[in-house]
C-alpha cells in the first residue's frame, strides 16, 4: 500500500473525530473484536478490551451519518436527484426490513441494536482515546446490495423478512389476496366469456337498468375520491363544525358517498348528453358491465389466491410452532462463535452470493483498508466490527496486499451489462414503436379528431387517477401536478415511472433521512395502538409518506392505463362503431401510412 492510499484512508476515518495528537513511531497493531450487535455481554467485552489495551484509536464499525444518529444529530438527508435513479425507494425499503428485524432481536434481548459500538464510543471519548469512523456509507453499502440481488433473491428476501411483520398465516392472505386482485383482472379481461361473467352476461342477468346504476355508482365514487382528493381542505373545512371525526377516512369517505350518490342520480335520470364523453345511459351500462366483470374477477382471484396463500402460511407457521420459544432460549453469544459465524455466513452466500460481497466481503475489504492505514500510521487499534466480519477483516490485515482497489468498494452499483442492456434496449423498443405508430397514423390520414379525443382522455385520466392517488398519499399539489401530468409517457417508455417525478418533488418540501426508519421501528413496535392509529403515525413519518406518494402515484398511472383507460373507450368509441371499430381504425390508419412511407421511398 502506497504512502498516498493510506493517508487518504486514514483522513476518511477520522473525519471530524478525536485523534491523538501525535503519530507514534514504528508499526502499530491492530487488535479486532468481533460482537453481536444485540448482546449485553458483547458490551461488557468491548469496554473490558477498550479499558485493558489502552489503544490510540478505537475503530467502529459505523459511518458517519449511522455516528451522528447515535449522537442524537440529524443525518443527512436523502438527495432528490437520487430517486430518479428508480431504485432509491427499494433501497430504504430493504435497509427499512434489514433494520426492523434487528430491531426485533433487541426487544428479545433487551437490548438496543448497536449498543456495542455505542459503548466502544463512550468508553474511548472517557479514556481520552481517538475514534475512528471504519465502515463505509450505508446508503452505498445498500445501494450495492440490492443491486446485487437477482430477482428472484430479491422477492425470496421480501418473503422471508415480511415474516416477522406478522403471523405467516395472515402475511400470506394478504400477499395472496393482494396478487389474486391483478390475477383476477388479468383473467376477466381475457377469459371472462369462457366463465360467464363478461360484461354481456350481466346485462341479460341484472338488466340494462341495474347495470347502468352499477356503472353511475362505481363512475360516481372516482369522481368523488378526486374530488376529494383535489379538494382536501375544503372537506376539512365543511366537516369541522359537525358532531363527526375529522380525519382523513373520514373525508375520503364522504368524497365517496358524495360522488356515488351522484352517479347513481344520474344513473337514475337515464343519463346526461353533455358531449362525446358525457354519461348517458349506453356509457353507464357499459361501464357498469365492465365493473362487474372486472370486480367479479378480482373477488374470485383475491379468495383463491388469498386463500392458498393463507394456507401456505398456516403451513409455514406449524412447521415452526415453537420459534418464539427457540428464540427465547437462543445464546445471542453464540453469534460471536467462529464456527457458528462461518456457518451464518456461508449460508447467507448460498442464499445471495451477489448480496453477500456488497454485504460482507466488500465492507471487510473497505474496514481493512482504514485499519491497515491507522497501522502504518503508527497507531495501537482496537477495532469493534459484527462477528461476521472479524474472519475476513483478520485475513486482510495478515496480507493486506490481498486488498482489492479501495476505488472498487465505493460509488454506486449497477446491475449487469447484459441485464441493463436488454431492459434499456426493450424500453426503448417500446416507445419507438409507439412513435413509429402514430407517425404511420398521421401519414396514413386517420381521423385526426378521434385521434385527439383519444390522446385528450389519455392524458386526462393518467392525469386524474395519478395525481389523485398521490394526493391520497399525501403529496402536495406540485408533487401530485407532475406525477399526473408525465404519467401517460410511462405507457411509451416504461422505463419512466411518475412516482419518481412525483417523489423528486416531495423532496424539496420534506425532509427524508435515514432516521425516519427509527421512527417507523418504533411506531410498528406499539403493539397496544389501534391499527387506525398506527396507520395515521406511519403517514406521519416523511420516509413513509415518501414512500406512499411514489407507490401509490405508480399504482394510479397503472390503474389507469389498464383499468379505467379501457373502460371509458367504449364512451369514446360509441360514433365510430364501438372498440372493435377502434382497433380497425388504428390498424387500418398504420397501414395507409405504412402504404404511404413505401411509396415515397420507392
Amino acid at each position: 500500500m502506497t504512502d498516498r492510499v493510506a493517508g487518504e484512508d486514514l483522513e476518511d476515518a477520522a473525519g471530524e473525530l478525536p485523534m491523538p495528537p501525535t503519530r507514534p513511531e514504528g508499526e502499530g497493531e491492530v487488535t479486532v473484536v468481533g460482537t453481536a450487535h444485540v448482546s449485553h455481554e458483547s458490551v461488557d467485552r468491548v469496554e473490558r478490551t477498550i479499558e485493558e489495551k489502552r489503544p490510540d484509536v478505537v475503530a467502529v464499525e459505523l459511518d458517519e451519518g449511522r455516528y451522528r444518529q447515535m449522537q442524537g444529530e440529524t443525518p443527512d438527508e436523502l438527495d432528490p436527484s437520487d430517486l430518479l435513479g428508480g431504485n432509491t425507494v427499494f433501497q430504504f425499503l430493504a435497509y427499512w426490513m434489514l433494520s426492523y428485524v434487528q430491531t426485533r432481536l433487541g426487544d428479545r434481548f433487551d437490548i438496543d441494536p448497536g449498543a456495542d459500538m455505542m459503548a466502544a464510543v463512550d468508553t474511548a471519548e472517557e479514556l481520552g482515546l481517538g475514534i475512528a469512523l471504519a465502515d463505509r456509507d450505508i446508503q452505498t453499502t445498500i445501494q450495492r446490495f440490492w443491486t446485487r440481488l437477482t430477482p428472484i433473491e430479491k422477492l425470496k428476501l421480501v418473503a422471508q423478512l415480511s415474516l416477522a411483520a406478522g403471523p405467516p398465516a395472515i402475511v400470506g392472505a394478504s400477499l395472496g389476496g393482494m396478487l389474486g386482485l391483478f390475477f383476477g383482472f388479468a383473467a376477466a379481461s381475457v377469459a371472462a366469456g369462457s366463465f360467464g361473467v363478461a360484461s354481456a352476461d350481466f346485462v341479460a342477468m341484472l338488466g340494462a337498468d341495474a347495470v347502468g346504476l352499477v356503472g353511475g355508482l362505481v363512475g360516481g365514487s372516482v369522481a368523488g375520491l378526486a374530488l376529494w382528493a383535489a379538494f382536501a381542505r375544503s372537506f376539512a373545512r365543511a366537516l369541522a363544525p359537525l358532531p363527526v371525526p375529522n380525519t382523513t377516512p373520514v373525508r375520503a369517505a364522504l368524497g365517496l358517498a358524495l360522488g356515488a350518490a351522484a352517479g347513481v342520480g344520474v344513473a337514475l335520470v337515464g343519463g346526461v348528453g353533455l358531449g362525446p364523453v358525457a354519461p348517458s345511459s349506453d356509457r353507464l351500462v357499459s361501464l357498469g358491465g365492465f365493473a362487474l366483470q372486472s370486480g367479479a374477477g378480482m373477488a374470485a382471484g383475491s379468495f383463491v389466491l388469498g386463500s392458498l396463500g393463507g394456507l401456505a402460511g398456516f403451513l409455514v407457521d406449524r412447521s415452526i410452532p415453537e420459534a418464539d420459544e427457540e428464540l427465547d432460549e437462543f445464546d445471542i453469544e453464540a453469534m460471536t462463535d467462529a464456527d457458528v459465524v462461518t456457518a451464518m455466513m456461508e449460508e447467507f452466500r448460498r442464499f445471495s452470493p451477489g448480496g453477500a460481497e456488497a454485504l460482507i466481503d466488500e465492507r471487510d475489504a473497505f474496514i481493512a483498508h482504514r485499519l491497515v492505514a491507522l497501522r502504518e500510521a503508527g497507531y495501537r487499534v482496537v477495532a469493534v466490527v459484527g462477528a461476521g466480519h472479524r474472519e475476513g477483516i483478520e485475513r486482510h490485515l495478515d496480507d493486506p496486499a490481498s486488498l482489492p482497489p479501495m476505488g472498487s468498494l465505493v460509488g454506486t452499483a449497477e446491475s449487469s451489462g447484459l441485464s441493463r442492456l436488454l431492459y434499456r434496449a426493450v424500453g426503448y423498443a417500446i416507445t419507438l414503436g409507439f412513435v413509429a405508430f402514430f407517425a404511420l397514423l398521421a401519414l396514413g390520414g386517420a381521423d385526426q379528431a378521434y385521434l385527439v379525443e383519444v390522446f385528450v382522455a389519455w392524458f386526462a385520466v393518467n392525469a386524474v387517477l395519478a395525481g389523485g392517488m398521490a394526493r391520497l398519499a399525501g403529496a402536495r399539489w406540485p408533487s401530485a401536478l407532475v406525477g399526473g401530468g408525465v404519467a401517460w409517457l410511462t405507457s411509451v417508455n416504461p422505463l419512466l415511472a411518475p412516482g419518481w417525478f412525483a417523489g423528486y418533488v416531495e423532496l424539496r418540501y420534506r425532509a427524508v433521512s435515514v432516521a425516519d426508519i427509527d421512527e417507523l421501528n418504533r411506531v410498528l413496535d406499539d403493539e397496544s395502538a389501534p391499527i387506525a392509529e398506527i396507520v395515521t403515525r406511519l403517514r406521519e413519518v416523511p420516509l413513509f409518506r415518501l414512500i406512499l406518494v411514489v407507490a401509490l402515484t405508480n399504482v394510479g398511472s397503472m390503474l389507469a392505463s389498464l383499468v379505467v383507460f379501457p373502460a371509458i373507450l367504449p364512451w369514446l368509441s360509441a360514433d365510430i362503431g364501438g372498440v372493435a371499430a377502434v382497433g380497425d381504425l388504428l390498424v387500418g390508419g398504420a397501414r395507409n401510412g405504412a402504404e404511404t412511407l413505401w411509396g415515397v421511398l420507392a
